[in-house]
């Protein structure tokens, strides 16, 4: 019987058991098979890619982060531009844009106005390095138990980097780049000085940047007299500063004034009597402060002057100004009155007034009757004709060509090439001296002056003394026919006044910031002389004869016994009035007319300006002694013999008259001066 092939006995393996037979792929299953290494491979590019993609990820929070600023920059950063306006004893006369407080330092504050903040924001803050990782992963598990946002868990340190350096969105990016800036912050600054700066920084809501604004704001008190209830309450508002604006929701500031309290009890700072002590106190908010609005003028003012003189205006400027509050507004009053009396009957409805004193400080400016109604500043924006006003700058170019008070011109008919000047009122006087010539406002005699000294000479004085507008040697400059302002033409007058030097009025006394360095101080200086001594005594003179002569123009504008100087001027047609006068004490500028330069009923520089100017300047000289003013004593009221001999040498000048140049001759009765 045939036996059946048996198969080859299976080769012992090293385990003692039978040979594994060997099958494709059996080592690794799956894995082992093309389908498996497909599958491998694509779980490892889904892997690198995955990495790939967190580290993308990580680098992407990170990319575009700014760096920390210089230390000595963040005070600064991010301001918005503000501009507060001080008078000379330090309090606020208006504010213009966000209100930063005066820098403060903790050291001199309360412990409890600190804690309050710390209770309020970031109760471990003297515990952490800028971002507390604790107070993170609280806030994570309650805001994934309630499935929405119910807790923030931003430092102190935090938020002063979200609001001096980063951006307030809400994303994942920024939260990562304010931590790791945080933590920057934190090596370079003491805890004591980044609270510091915090509390400095921080918004209150209602413009308010900073404890000591919202501390004056509320409550009309530094924050170093804060009480407890009070810091608490502050220390509220950083959390929604809009909704809990303390003169609008008090009752949900006090709400969470209660929690900072609670706060502050847990955290040792302060006792449970000292809570409900805290609760119980009645608090007061006072009313939000009130500034005059008719102060505009002067701050407009002053606002362009400070980007003018500093190029780079920090965001947080305090200026104080010359002004003297109490007198700018009994002027203005007084002007308003007057016009609602006599600016109907007289066809003008704008005013305008300066006054400086002799030092050059800007007292009292006046741009108009109303800043709510029109912020057009007649005194320093307006530019109208100053008719005789500008006469003393021909006398006081004549008196530098040669010639005295007391020589005599004669008012006669006059033509200087094709133009003949006429006076006002019309005729003529004959023979005059130069002083009686200036009194009487004669046109004829300052036409023939300034071809004598030239208007170019006469464009020169002017220039010297203040006048900043361009000026043409016209002959009509004479009689004042080119456009000056207010400002400088008081100003110009200020160089008789000081006996030569010119006067260069100032409105800022000082500029800082709201660190308190010193930007700006108006310096001491010595004035530049710009015209001869003696020859500034006798255009006083002169100049006082206006006033105090009997055929003076501006005798109206005497007031007590004060010795008054000045000159009145109207323009063609009425259009513009002014007078412009001085004493040893004061310089001031009166301009009446209206802004359509539409006519008046004849208002004079001798008539309403003069009536004006003497009011304003007894409210600005009230209480103060008489002084002598400088060569003003020549100009009071002749003697009869001296008019005696005025009378005299206007006869020898009629008899012996001849042309006053060789330029000059007579055609028709008419003297000619050729061009």
């Amino acid at each position: 019987m045939a036996k059946s092939p048996r198969k080859p006995p299976a080769k012992a393996g090293k385990a003692g058991g039978t040979r594994a037979i060997k099958v494709p792929g059996s080592r690794f299953g799956f894995l082992g098979t093309r389908a498996g290494r497909y599958l491998m491979l694509v779980i490892l590019i889904v892997l690198l890619a995955g990495a790939g993609w967190a580290f993308w990820k990580w680098r992407s929070l990170y990319f575009g982060m700014p760096s920390l600023p210089p230390v000595a920059e963040l005070w600064e950063a991010k301001r918005e531009p503000a501009i507060e306006f001080v008078d000379r004893d330090g309090n606020t006369l208006d504010v213009r844009g966000p209100r930063y407080g005066r820098a403060t330092d903790i050291s001199r504050l309360p412990a409890h106005v600190p804690q309050a903040f710390i209770a309020a924001e970031d109760k471990r803050f003297y515990e952490h390095d800028g971002a507390d990782d604790a107070a993170i992963a609280r806030a994570a598990w309650s805001n994934m138990r309630a499935g929405e946002t119910v807790s923030g868990a931003s430092t102190i340190t935090q938020q002063l980097i979200k609001n001096l350096v980063l951006d307030s969105r809400q994303t994942m990016s920024r939260k990562a780049q304010e931590m790791k800036l945080a933590r920057e912050l934190e090596k370079k600054l003491s805890k004591d000085e980044i609270l510091t700066l915090y509390l400095n920084r921080v918004y209150f809501g209602a413009g308010l940047y900073g404890i000591d604004a919202a501390s004056r704001y509320y409550f009309g008190k530094p924050p170093e007299g804060l009480s407890v209830p009070e810091a608490a309450l502050l220390a509220a508002l950083p959390k929604a500063p809009s909704k809990l604006n303390l003169r609008d929701n008090l009752e949900g500031a006090k709400a969470r004034q209660l929690y900072v309290l609670e706060q502050m009890a847990d955290l040792g700072f302060i006792t449970a009597e000292e809570v409900t002590d805290a609760i119980e106190t009645d608090i007061t908010i006072i009313d939000a402060p009130v500034y005059n609005p008719q102060l505009g003028y002067v701050l407009d003012t002053v606002a362009d002057r400070v980007t003018l003189m500093l190029p780079r205006p920090p965001g947080d400027m305090v200026v104080t100004l010359s002004l003297d509050v109490e007198l700018q507004e009994k002027i203005r009053t007084k002007l308003n009155e007057r016009m609602e009396k006599d600016g109907k009957s007289a066809k003008a409805s704008q005013a305008s007034a300066i006054v400086i004193d002799r030092d050059g400080r800007v007292v009292a400016l006046v741009g108009g009757r109303d800043f709510t109604e029109s912020e057009f500043n007649r005194v320093t924006q307006a530019k109208r004709q100053p008719g005789s006003s500008f006469k003393p700058f021909v006398y006081a170019a004549a008196l530098e060509n040669g010639f005295s008070p007391y020589d005599v011109f004669e008012d006669a008919p006059l033509a200087i090439g094709k133009w003949r000047p006429e006076n006002y009122g019309g005729g003529f006087l004959g023979p005059m001296t130069l002083s009686e010539a200036l009194a009487r406002s004669t046109n004829t005699i300052a036409a023939e002056l300034t071809q004598e000294a030239s208007e170019e000479s006469v464009i020169g004085i002017a220039r010297r003394f203040g006048i900043t507008t361009p000026l043409q040697p016209f002959p009509s400059i004479a009689l004042g026919s080119q456009e000056v302002s207010l400002w400088e033409i008081t100003r110009a007058f200020g160089t008789f006044q000081s006996g030569g030097l010119r006067m260069d009025p100032w409105l800022i006394e000082k500029i800082e910031n709201s660190r308190g360095d010193v930007l700006y101080t108006r310096p001491d200086y010595n004035r530049d002389r710009v015209y001869d001594h003696e020859l500034a005594k006798q255009m006083n003179g002169m100049l006082a004869r206006v006033v105090n002569a009997k055929f003076g123009t501006g005798r109206r504008a005497r007031f007590g016994n004060w010795m008054v100087a000045g000159k009145t001027g109207t323009s063609q047609d009425w259009r513009d009035a002014w007078f412009i006068g001085f004493t040893n004490a004061y310089v001031g500028g009166v301009w009446v007319g209206n802004d359509d330069d539409s006519p008046m009923a004849k208002v004079s520089g001798g008539g309403l300006p003069a009536d004006l100017w003497s009011d304003i300047m007894q409210i600005v000289h009230a209480g103060m002694p008489p002084e002598p003013l400088l060569g003003a004593e020549a100009g009071i009221e002749m003697s009869e013999a001296a008019e005696e001999r005025v009378t005299f040498y206007r006869g020898m000048a009629q008899a012996f008259a001849t042309a006053s140049s060789s330029r000059s001759g007579t055609r028709n009765g008419v003297r000619v001066i050729r061009q």
